[in-house]
């Protein structure tokens, strides 16, 4: 049976919760990715100085286990939040869509990037743990290690958000589902940073680009309007 018209179960509202869980996803992933990021003493100094500064084994005593902590729970939240945004997204996006490509290159581009942090902010957690309440299972040697795996192993990763923000542009102009504004916002975000990588060779600058981009993503998604965010309840 129809609902009235003008009903509530027929009439778009402007404001969609799901969405959120993206914004959570790059809120928390900024924190345990950047914000969290850790390095020596000694090399902070010398960065603030303008200085060059090797790092080796001998600094890992320098490190804050309690900051690599915080950054480890921050990226648990961004890996749960992903997948959560994904399961979503997938129920009322792509069952939808069914045809759209754009809809599928945002669903794997998330997911790509939760598995990979899976290992980064593990890594990150396994050095905390070794600096803290295990620090007696490993030498300096073997810190160094773990400290090498963090060093890009937060930002890499979110290379697959870079393709989620190119899913969403071609949504946007090739699809017709998805803001214009916003669509120029997600194009501009996967192509400067894809060509950012690229032209530096730095794997890592996803990692201090596309959480930023995810929180905005997600929070315009949720209160802007989007074929896809818009439309009438069953």
């Amino acid at each position: 049976m129809a609902h009235p018209a003008g009903s509530p179960e027929t009439t778009p509202t402007r404001f969609r919760a799901w969405p959120l869980w993206a914004a959570l996803a790059g809120t928390a992933g900024f924190i345990g990715t950047v914000i969290t990021d850790l390095r020596p003493q000694g090399e902070i100094d010398a960065i603030a100085n303008g200085e060059l500064y090797r790092v080796t084994a001998a600094d890992m005593v320098e490190l804050d286990p309690t900051l690599a902590r915080y950054g480890y729970v921050a990226g648990v939240v961004a890996i749960v939040a992903l997948l959560v945004f994904q399961a979503v997204w997938r129920r009322n996006i792509e069952s939808e869509f069914t045809r759209s490509a754009g809809a599928r290159a945002v669903s794997g581009g998330i997911i790509a990037t939760a598995g990979g942090l899976v290992l980064g902010y593990g890594w990150r957690g396994g050095l905390a743990t070794y600096l803290g309440p295990e620090s007696h299972n490993y030498s300096p040697d073997g810190l160094f290690i773990y400290y090498m795996l963090t060093d890009f192993g937060a930002y890499m990763p979110w290379l697959g958000v870079v393709v989620a923000a190119g899913g969403l542009a071609w949504m946007a102009y090739v699809e017709r589902n998805v803001s214009r504004v916003l669509g120029a916002f997600c194009g501009l975000a996967a192509v400067g940073t894809l060509g950012a990588v690229v032209v530096s060779g730095v794997p890592g600058l996803p990692g201090g680009l596309m959480p930023l981009w995810l929180t905005i993503a997600g929070i315009w998604l949720a209160v802007g309007r989007s074929r896809i965010t818009q439309r009438p309840l069953a």
